[in-house]
Protein backbone atom coordinates (compact mmCIF):
# COMPACT_ATOMS: atom_id res chain seq x y z
CA UNK A 1 0.00 0.00 0.00
CA UNK A 2 1.17 3.40 -0.77
CA UNK A 3 0.94 6.44 1.43
CA UNK A 4 0.60 10.03 -0.32
CA UNK A 5 -0.45 13.24 1.24
CA UNK A 6 -3.26 15.16 0.01
CA UNK A 7 -3.46 19.09 0.70
CA UNK A 8 -7.00 19.54 2.44
CA UNK A 9 -8.26 23.62 2.18
CA UNK A 10 -10.80 24.80 4.76
CA UNK A 11 -12.22 28.01 6.35
CA UNK A 12 -11.47 28.77 9.39
CA UNK A 13 -14.15 31.41 11.30
CA UNK A 14 -12.49 34.11 12.86
CA UNK A 15 -13.58 37.27 15.61
CA UNK A 16 -11.69 40.15 16.29
CA UNK A 17 -12.18 42.28 19.63
CA UNK A 18 -14.87 44.33 18.07
CA UNK A 19 -17.29 41.53 17.47
CA UNK A 20 -15.75 41.79 13.69
CA UNK A 21 -16.28 38.46 11.53
CA UNK A 22 -13.64 37.22 9.00
CA UNK A 23 -12.76 33.89 7.60
CA UNK A 24 -9.41 32.78 6.79
CA UNK A 25 -8.28 29.87 4.98
CA UNK A 26 -6.50 26.90 6.38
CA UNK A 27 -4.30 24.11 4.60
CA UNK A 28 -3.33 21.20 5.92
CA UNK A 29 -1.72 18.19 5.06
CA UNK A 30 -2.86 15.00 5.44
CA UNK A 31 -1.97 11.49 4.72
CA UNK A 32 -3.83 8.90 2.26
CA UNK A 33 -3.46 5.40 2.02
CA UNK A 34 -4.46 3.98 -0.97
CA UNK A 35 -6.36 0.31 -1.48
CA UNK A 36 -6.50 -1.57 -3.65
CA UNK A 37 -9.39 -1.18 -6.52
CA UNK A 38 -10.97 -4.29 -5.48
CA UNK A 39 -11.48 -3.06 -1.99
CA UNK A 40 -13.28 0.14 -3.01
CA UNK A 41 -17.04 -0.41 -2.93
CA UNK A 42 -18.83 1.12 -6.38
CA UNK A 43 -19.42 4.94 -5.71
CA UNK A 44 -23.07 6.27 -5.89
CA UNK A 45 -21.52 9.53 -6.91
CA UNK A 46 -22.47 8.91 -10.58
CA UNK A 47 -25.90 7.89 -10.62
CA UNK A 48 -26.39 10.06 -8.16
CA UNK A 49 -25.14 12.88 -10.58
CA UNK A 50 -27.10 11.47 -13.49
CA UNK A 51 -30.38 11.73 -10.94
CA UNK A 52 -29.45 15.65 -10.31
CA UNK A 53 -29.04 16.60 -14.47
CA UNK A 54 -32.73 14.71 -15.22
CA UNK A 55 -33.82 16.75 -12.49
CA UNK A 56 -32.51 19.73 -12.68
CA UNK A 57 -33.59 19.82 -16.62
CA UNK A 58 -37.01 19.87 -15.24
CA UNK A 59 -36.72 21.94 -12.68
CA UNK A 60 -35.00 24.89 -15.15
CA UNK A 61 -38.60 25.12 -17.04
CA UNK A 62 -39.98 27.15 -13.88
CA UNK A 63 -36.87 29.47 -12.28
CA UNK A 64 -38.19 31.62 -9.95
CA UNK A 65 -35.94 33.82 -7.65
CA UNK A 66 -36.24 31.93 -4.15
CA UNK A 67 -33.75 28.57 -4.20
CA UNK A 68 -34.85 25.87 -1.37
CA UNK A 69 -31.51 24.36 -0.33
CA UNK A 70 -32.13 20.80 1.75
CA UNK A 71 -30.00 18.41 3.33
CA UNK A 72 -27.75 20.47 4.01
CA UNK A 73 -27.86 19.77 7.91
CA UNK A 74 -30.08 16.97 9.57
CA UNK A 75 -32.74 18.47 12.78
CA UNK A 76 -31.39 20.08 15.50
CA UNK A 77 -27.68 21.04 13.52
CA UNK A 78 -28.48 24.84 12.57
CA UNK A 79 -26.49 26.91 14.45
CA UNK A 80 -25.70 30.75 14.56
CA UNK A 81 -23.53 30.56 11.63
CA UNK A 82 -25.54 28.47 8.80
CA UNK A 83 -27.72 31.72 7.98
CA UNK A 84 -24.65 34.19 7.20
CA UNK A 85 -22.46 31.29 6.11
CA UNK A 86 -25.48 30.41 3.81
CA UNK A 87 -26.09 33.78 2.51
CA UNK A 88 -21.93 34.44 1.91
CA UNK A 89 -21.73 31.82 -0.06
CA UNK A 90 -24.51 31.88 -1.94
CA UNK A 91 -23.51 35.34 -2.88
CA UNK A 92 -20.90 34.19 -5.66
CA UNK A 93 -24.05 33.38 -7.68
CA UNK A 94 -25.99 37.02 -7.38
CA UNK A 95 -26.86 39.66 -4.83
CA UNK A 96 -28.76 37.70 -1.59
CA UNK A 97 -31.60 39.53 -0.81
CA UNK A 98 -32.50 37.17 1.77
CA UNK A 99 -32.11 34.04 3.97
CA UNK A 100 -34.41 31.96 5.62
CA UNK A 101 -33.91 28.92 7.44
CA UNK A 102 -37.11 26.93 8.88
CA UNK A 103 -37.38 23.23 10.27
CA UNK A 104 -39.68 20.90 9.99
CA UNK A 105 -40.65 19.13 12.85
CA UNK A 106 -40.75 15.15 12.60
CA UNK A 107 -39.24 15.25 8.97
CA UNK A 108 -37.42 12.78 8.05
CA UNK A 109 -33.68 13.76 8.49
CA UNK A 110 -33.02 14.70 4.80
CA UNK A 111 -36.36 16.98 4.51
CA UNK A 112 -36.32 18.55 7.89
CA UNK A 113 -34.36 21.51 7.64
CA UNK A 114 -35.31 23.69 4.37
CA UNK A 115 -32.69 26.67 3.55
CA UNK A 116 -34.55 29.15 1.76
CA UNK A 117 -31.89 31.70 -0.01
CA UNK A 118 -34.28 34.66 -2.22
CA UNK A 119 -32.14 36.49 -4.85
CA UNK A 120 -32.10 39.56 -6.31
CA UNK A 121 -32.46 38.13 -9.92
CA UNK A 122 -34.09 34.80 -10.91
CA UNK A 123 -30.55 34.44 -13.48
CA UNK A 124 -29.11 34.04 -9.84
CA UNK A 125 -30.76 31.24 -8.42
CA UNK A 126 -30.27 29.70 -11.47
CA UNK A 127 -26.88 29.66 -11.11
CA UNK A 128 -26.89 28.54 -7.74
CA UNK A 129 -29.68 26.08 -8.27
CA UNK A 130 -27.02 24.49 -10.89
CA UNK A 131 -23.96 24.67 -9.34
CA UNK A 132 -25.58 23.44 -5.60
CA UNK A 133 -27.64 20.20 -6.75
CA UNK A 134 -25.84 17.46 -5.97
CA UNK A 135 -22.75 19.02 -3.83
CA UNK A 136 -21.84 17.50 -1.46
CA UNK A 137 -21.64 19.32 1.56
CA UNK A 138 -20.45 17.82 5.28
CA UNK A 139 -21.31 14.62 3.94
CA UNK A 140 -24.54 15.19 2.50
CA UNK A 141 -25.56 15.33 -1.34
CA UNK A 142 -27.47 19.12 -0.92
CA UNK A 143 -30.99 19.06 -2.80
CA UNK A 144 -31.53 22.67 -4.54
CA UNK A 145 -34.75 23.65 -6.11
CA UNK A 146 -36.76 26.59 -6.93
CA UNK A 147 -39.69 27.13 -4.70
CA UNK A 148 -42.72 29.53 -5.47
CA UNK A 149 -42.38 32.99 -4.56
CA UNK A 150 -45.75 33.78 -3.93
CA UNK A 151 -45.68 31.31 -0.73
CA UNK A 152 -41.91 32.37 0.29
CA UNK A 153 -43.68 35.70 0.43
CA UNK A 154 -46.50 34.28 2.49
CA UNK A 155 -43.86 32.32 4.32
CA UNK A 156 -45.31 29.31 4.28
CA UNK A 157 -42.65 27.10 4.06
CA UNK A 158 -43.38 23.95 4.01
CA UNK A 159 -43.10 20.83 1.77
Amino acid sequence: NVLLEVLYSRRQRNTNGDGETNYTAVEQRLPVQLIAVEDVPPSPAEPVREQVDSTLTEMLKNPTKVVLLMNMVGPGEVDDDLQPETAEECSKYGEVAKVIIYELPGALPEDAVRIFVEFARVESAIKAVVDLSGRYFGGRVVRASFFEEARFKKFDLGP
